[in-house]
């Protein structure tokens, strides 16, 4: 008889098996409370002690958390028994796009669709410092709407884990979609080998097929390592020369992110997406009113994200992962929450960077970039600072190390930036010895629930 709980928590209600792999099995699970569709994945503790996985289950933890986009599969909360640890998350109705291409190849506008979809994914979490390495068809699911949710972050590596050459050196992924300087094992850029990976999903959304694919895993290698495939006679020449500097064996000449962008196989797929900001930004035009103050806040609540249920409760010391494990990594990330308006944050965030000669830039994903101008212990220490609005007037920063030394960062967080930011900021996390007693009787706690068969559980209320 399986050994699964029918009701977790008191909370899901757990049923079929939507997909199962070495140590954990995902299930279909709704909400008790809100009759709301989840997918729950849930991970044999005793198995991933046994084999030593336990970092990489953390490394997932941390990096769905980090990835929060609209094509990512959602990670809503994470909760564990002394046997098991469960991962709710967004439940996509419409499966695995492996099983659309299993039918045969996509018609081009289904594929280009899935392809940016998947490029927008994959770039976000590149500009986050995190790496998928493997990336294919099943680890791409589809929601009820036929969008595409990348998923299962089991071997993704984070900025922090390159070695003193700045590379990664974890040979991992799928054979068929892994890149040729993964296989050679001396070190490989996390971009460039997700992108040969992506180019390798593009071929088979068109072909149907797999461009590498020989019952001889050797010859496989060998063909991947010189990049020899053959393109269908229904590939357009706008397709093959995408696709080619995708599948380019040296990853130093491959094509970047930002040039795949601006292809004009890519950019034929925008062209309806375009329009449609530009008409919402000539009615919000005409519908604006006279105040610049309300202005200015209609401009923050657009271009900042939104802090959901899983961050929020993240702040709080009761919420720490570390108890389902045995050690503690080490802190590469510290928020404090501020009831400033954005533009005072945003300006003493620059105020504070040229006080600590630190160089700033603003990437596209919206996360402000602070880089030492010279090398430490573990090359150039760079700091990102992200602002999320909770409510119109009170924000969350984060600040993470996202390359460097772990030390240097922590050692010029407690030192220089909370005195250069003190102007700003409300509470530092896990400061509660300096918050007021009015604010200590304001917040929220949330309540830790625990189950007869708990030893150790974190858990919060999806928001409906």
């Amino acid at each position: 008889m399986e050994n699964k709980p029918s009701v977790l928590t008191r909370r899901y209600e757990i049923g079929r098996v939507l997909g199962q792999g070495t140590f954990a099995k995902v299930y279909y699970g709704r909400s008790i409370q809100t009759s709301h569709s989840v997918a729950v994945k849930l991970i044999d503790k005793e198995k991933v002690t046994k084999v030593g996985t336990i970092n990489q289950i953390k490394r997932e933890i941390s990096v769905m958390r980090i990835a929060r986009h609209p094509n990512i599969v959602q990670l809503y909360e994470v909760m564990a028994t002394k046997t098991k640890i469960f991962f709710v998350m967004e439940y996509c109705k419409g499966g695995e796009l492996f099983n659309k291409v299993a039918n045969g190849r996509l018609k081009f506008d289904f594929a280009r669709k899935y392809f940016i979809q998947l490029i927008n994914a994959v770039d976000f979490c590149h500009s986050r410092g995190v790496y998928h390495r493997d990336i294919k068809p099943e680890n791409l699911l589809l929601d009820e709407n036929e969008n595409l949710k990348v998923t299962d972050f089991g071997l993704s590596a984070l900025a922090e884990s390159k070695r003193q050459d700045g590379l990664l050196h974890t040979t991992c992924g799928t054979p068929a979609y892994v890149a040729p300087e993964v296989i050679n094992r001396k070190g490989y850029d996390g971009v460039a080998a997700d992108i040969w990976s992506c180019g390798v999903v593009l071929y088979v959304l068109l072909a149907g097929y797999l461009p590498f694919h020989d019952s001889n895993l050797m010859e496989m290698y060998r063909k991947i390592g010189k990049a020899e495939f053959r393109f269908p006679s229904w590939f357009p020449p706008e397709v093959r020369r995408l696709v080619s500097k995708m599948l380019d064996p040296d990853p130093t000449t491959r094509i970047s992110m930002s040039k795949i962008r601006v292809s004009g196989w890519f950019k034929k797929g925008l062209y309806a997406e375009q329009k449609k900001p530009e008409m919402e930004n000539e009615q919000a035009s005409q519908d604006g009113g006279n105040s610049n103050e309300i202005a200015e806040t209609k401009q923050e609540s657009i271009q900042l994200p939104n802090l959901n249920a899983f961050d929020i409760i993240s702040l709080s010391t009761g919420f720490d992962l570390s108890g389902l494990f045995e050690g503690i990594s080490e802190k590469r990330e510290t928020r404090f929450s501020s009831r400033q308006p954005v533009s005072a944050i945003m300006s003493k965030l620059e105020e504070a960077a040229r006080i600590l000669r630190l160089k700033v830039k603003k990437n596209d994903a919206g996360v402000w970039k602070m880089e030492r101008l010279k090398e430490g212990r573990k090359g150039v220490l760079s700091i990102d600072a992200e602002i999320f609005q909770v409510t119109p007037m009170f924000h969350l920063v984060e600040i993470k190390k996202s390359n460097g030394d772990t030390f240097e960062y922590q050692k010029i967080v407690k030192e220089d930036m909370r005195p250069a930011l003190k102007d700003i900021v409300w509470v530092w996390e896990g400061d509660r010895q300096h918050q007021s007693p009015q604010h200590e009787e304001r917040q929220d706690q949330p309540q830790e629930q625990n189950d007869s068969s708990s030893s150790s559980s974190s858990s919060y209320d999806k928001p409906s």
